[in-house]
């Protein structure tokens, strides 16, 4: 066979595979904590998962098994053959009515989502992949707040062809987004000769873990207004802010003072954080453009939600004292479990970001940097990964132009798994930011990790220069 076996696309870097993100799951599955057949393994907290609430998800399944017999109501016809059969790419009806119900019961029911504006796809990765196909070209971009979720770099750039300009937020304020900030990132695409198309934001945060203040929100559309820009809102942490009331505001609530933006606003949701439903593969895209909703649900035929998923789920969220119930239980798991972390830490001196949402938290590891650079950054995360067992995410990874911040996840373990990690890092902190019994690596993990970490500091360099 002449030439390459695969295509230019796919071996690209594009994917981001190489960012120190993904390289400390691959370790964490080289070695995974278990409690009995693993007890000094890895402990995953780079993984924002929500598995605090299961069991109110199973309780509901024993109570309700006609949502998996696949029955009608009377029990007496079986619905098997028609969801078989069922494979509209506009969704399952019943579904998108409850899922357009449960989205404004999460932001307290102020504002109300039309379920035929509603796309369904196979995650938020698809939604916001498929929203950038929809209102990009290849080569032109998108403004990101930093710090950013790593996986935006493959979800946004790497089949798209689209580009991020990093937006440049700082701690000196709480990393809030400010017209400065906004102005000077649209400078720098314009300086790159790059078409800026939009703004792409997650409120709450991923991973500050905070929610956007009313002036930050009003910032924003007065810039996209200004600028002529989509803004892409990316809300699937929405049902994770645990303040009581809740101080949460959606993109739509802004809209809804603003109707001259809703063509410009486009809303992404999905069932992975707030129900901890990630491997179910529900995303939607929400917006008030028609040509948008059009584009993007023939483009979702390429990543289509199950239909028995869509049948079991429409049940479960038609249920609406289940779903009142379960997001304030959730939430008040959510909040015992955030006071839990952000305390462990603080005893042992390490601060956090003050934060109301999320599964994590950002952490403030700067003074356990020897140098203010990325390098020693890169130094104490690979230390934490290999001395102390623990995978969190360095701050690098989500584009922090600060070094020493680093992303903690603690809503994917039991709670005994967190106060064993809090334990490790303890003893780490109080000997000096060294273990009494390190975890070797053996030649050939020092090839590997020479080579990747690199290729990620010569990319941080080249992003920082912009």
């Amino acid at each position: 066979m002449n030439g390459t076996v695969l295509s230019r696309r796919v071996t690209c870097n594009g994917h981001g595979q190489n960012s120190s993100y993904f390289l400390g799951w691959q370790e964490y599955e080289r070695n995974p904590y278990h409690h009995i057949t693993n007890p000094s393994g890895m402990i995953q907290m780079g993984l924002a998962e929500n598995q605090l609430s299961f069991d109110l998800l199973e309780t509901w399944l024993v109570s309700h098994p006609e949502a998996t017999d696949f029955k009608n109501a009377g029990g007496s016809l079986s619905l098997f053959r028609q969801l078989a059969l069922f494979q509209d790419y506009h969704g399952l009806p019943a579904f998108k009515v409850a899922l357009a119900e449960f989205m404004s019961e999460l932001r307290g029911n102020k504002v109300s989502f039309d379920p035929n504006k509603l796309v369904l796809t196979a995650g938020a990765t698809s939604a916001n992949e498929t929203l950038v196909f929809c209102l990009a070209n290849p080569g032109e971009a998108f403004l990101i707040p930093t710090p950013y979720y790593p996986g935006f770099d493959r979800d946004l750039k790497w089949r798209t062809g689209a580009e991020i300009i990093p937006i440049h937020c700082s701690s000196t304020n709480g990393f809030r987004l400010s017209k400065q900030a906004l102005e000077d990132a649209y400078r720098r695409a314009t300086k790159l000769k790059l078409q800026v198309k939009g703004v792409l934001i997650t409120n709450p945060s991923n991973p500050l873990g905070t929610t956007m203040t009313p002036i930050e929100l009003s910032t924003l559309a007065d810039f996209i207004e200004a600028k002529n820009l989509h803004l892409i809102c990316d809300e699937i942490y929405s049902g994770t802010n645990f303040i009581t009331p809740s101080d949460f505001i959606s993109i739509k609530q802004v809209v809804s003072q603003r109707p001259h933006l809703s063509n410009q606003v486009h809303i992404v949701y999905s069932l992975s954080k707030d129900l901890g439903l990630p491997g179910f593969r529900v995303g939607a895209i929400y917006s008030e453009n028609d040509l948008v909703v059009e584009a993007a649900t023939k483009m979702s035929s390429f990543g289509l939600v199950s239909s028995q998923t869509q049948y079991l789920l429409a049940k479960m969220l038609g249920d609406k004292e289940f779903t009142r119930n379960y997001i304030v239980e959730n939430k008040a798991r959510l909040k015992e479990r955030h006071y839990k972390l952000v305390n462990g830490l603080g005893d042992i001196g390490i601060e956090c970001l003050e934060s109301n949402s999320g599964l994590f938290c950002w952490v403030d590891m700067r003074h356990l940097l020897k140098r203010n650079s990325f390098k020693s950054e890169m130094e104490l995360w690979k230390k934490i990964v290999y001395d102390v067992g623990l995978n969190i995410s360095p701050g690098s990874s989500c584009h922090c132009n600060e070094p020493g911040w680093f992303r903690v996840c603690f809503a994917n373990m039991t709670e005994a798994t967190l106060d064993l990690a809090m334990q490790r890092l303890r003893d780490f902190v109080q000997n000096g930011g060294v273990m009494r019994r390190q975890r070797s690596l053996g030649p050939t993990a020092i090839a590997w990790w020479a080579r990747r970490l690199l290729t990620a500091s010569e990319k941080r360099v080249e992003q920082l220069s912009r």
